[in-house]
Protein backbone atom coordinates (compact mmCIF):
# COMPACT_ATOMS: atom_id res chain seq x y z
CA UNK A 1 0.00 0.00 0.00
CA UNK A 2 1.54 3.40 -1.23
CA UNK A 3 0.37 6.64 0.35
CA UNK A 4 1.05 9.63 -1.86
CA UNK A 5 2.56 12.97 0.20
CA UNK A 6 0.88 16.14 -0.13
CA UNK A 7 3.56 18.53 -1.42
CA UNK A 8 2.89 22.25 -0.06
CA UNK A 9 4.55 25.29 -1.13
CA UNK A 10 5.00 27.60 1.62
CA UNK A 11 6.31 31.28 1.41
CA UNK A 12 8.22 33.71 3.83
CA UNK A 13 6.93 37.27 4.56
CA UNK A 14 8.89 40.01 6.40
CA UNK A 15 6.13 41.24 8.66
CA UNK A 16 6.91 44.94 10.87
CA UNK A 17 4.39 44.95 13.65
CA UNK A 18 2.60 47.95 15.50
CA UNK A 19 0.94 46.54 18.11
CA UNK A 20 -2.30 48.68 20.28
CA UNK A 21 -2.80 49.77 17.20
CA UNK A 22 -6.95 51.11 16.24
CA UNK A 23 -7.54 48.53 13.83
CA UNK A 24 -6.22 45.24 13.09
CA UNK A 25 -4.78 45.37 9.43
CA UNK A 26 -2.38 43.74 7.56
CA UNK A 27 -0.76 45.58 4.36
CA UNK A 28 1.61 45.28 1.75
CA UNK A 29 4.56 48.05 1.85
CA UNK A 30 7.67 48.96 -0.35
CA UNK A 31 10.30 46.19 -0.80
CA UNK A 32 8.54 43.19 0.03
CA UNK A 33 8.39 43.93 3.67
CA UNK A 34 3.86 43.64 5.14
CA UNK A 35 2.92 46.00 8.09
CA UNK A 36 0.61 44.72 10.42
CA UNK A 37 -0.73 46.80 12.72
CA UNK A 38 -2.56 44.84 15.44
CA UNK A 39 -5.22 45.33 18.57
CA UNK A 40 -3.56 43.38 20.73
CA UNK A 41 -0.36 44.53 23.37
CA UNK A 42 3.02 43.07 22.89
CA UNK A 43 1.88 41.13 26.38
CA UNK A 44 2.45 37.33 26.84
CA UNK A 45 2.44 36.33 23.13
CA UNK A 46 -0.80 38.33 22.64
CA UNK A 47 -0.04 40.02 19.39
CA UNK A 48 2.05 36.94 17.89
CA UNK A 49 -1.67 35.35 18.01
CA UNK A 50 -3.81 37.75 16.52
CA UNK A 51 -0.36 38.22 14.22
CA UNK A 52 -0.94 34.52 13.33
CA UNK A 53 -4.89 34.73 13.00
CA UNK A 54 -4.10 37.81 10.87
CA UNK A 55 -1.61 36.46 8.63
CA UNK A 56 -4.32 33.44 8.19
CA UNK A 57 -7.63 35.35 7.40
CA UNK A 58 -5.71 37.82 4.83
CA UNK A 59 -4.05 34.91 2.89
CA UNK A 60 -7.61 32.62 3.30
CA UNK A 61 -5.44 29.58 5.41
CA UNK A 62 -5.54 28.01 8.40
CA UNK A 63 -4.02 29.11 11.83
CA UNK A 64 -1.97 26.07 11.70
CA UNK A 65 -0.43 26.84 8.43
CA UNK A 66 1.36 30.38 9.78
CA UNK A 67 4.42 30.20 11.95
CA UNK A 68 6.67 33.00 12.81
CA UNK A 69 10.12 31.25 12.12
CA UNK A 70 12.00 34.42 14.09
CA UNK A 71 11.87 37.43 15.68
CA UNK A 72 8.80 36.06 18.02
CA UNK A 73 10.20 38.91 20.76
CA UNK A 74 11.19 41.49 18.42
CA UNK A 75 8.79 44.01 15.85
CA UNK A 76 10.17 42.77 12.69
CA UNK A 77 9.42 39.25 11.89
CA UNK A 78 10.28 36.39 9.67
CA UNK A 79 6.53 34.55 9.62
CA UNK A 80 6.25 31.44 7.33
CA UNK A 81 2.67 30.46 4.97
CA UNK A 82 2.39 27.26 4.12
CA UNK A 83 0.13 26.28 1.13
CA UNK A 84 -0.11 30.54 -0.07
CA UNK A 85 3.30 30.84 -2.14
CA UNK A 86 0.85 32.15 -5.18
CA UNK A 87 -0.50 34.35 -3.08
CA UNK A 88 2.23 36.26 -1.71
CA UNK A 89 3.90 36.73 -4.97
CA UNK A 90 1.22 38.13 -6.86
CA UNK A 91 0.54 40.88 -3.88
CA UNK A 92 4.08 40.71 -2.76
Amino acid sequence: MSRKLEHRQAATIQVKVKPRARVSLLTPQEGGVWLAQLKSPPVDGKANEELVALVAHHFGCTKSAVSIKSGASSRTKIVQVEGASQQVQNVA
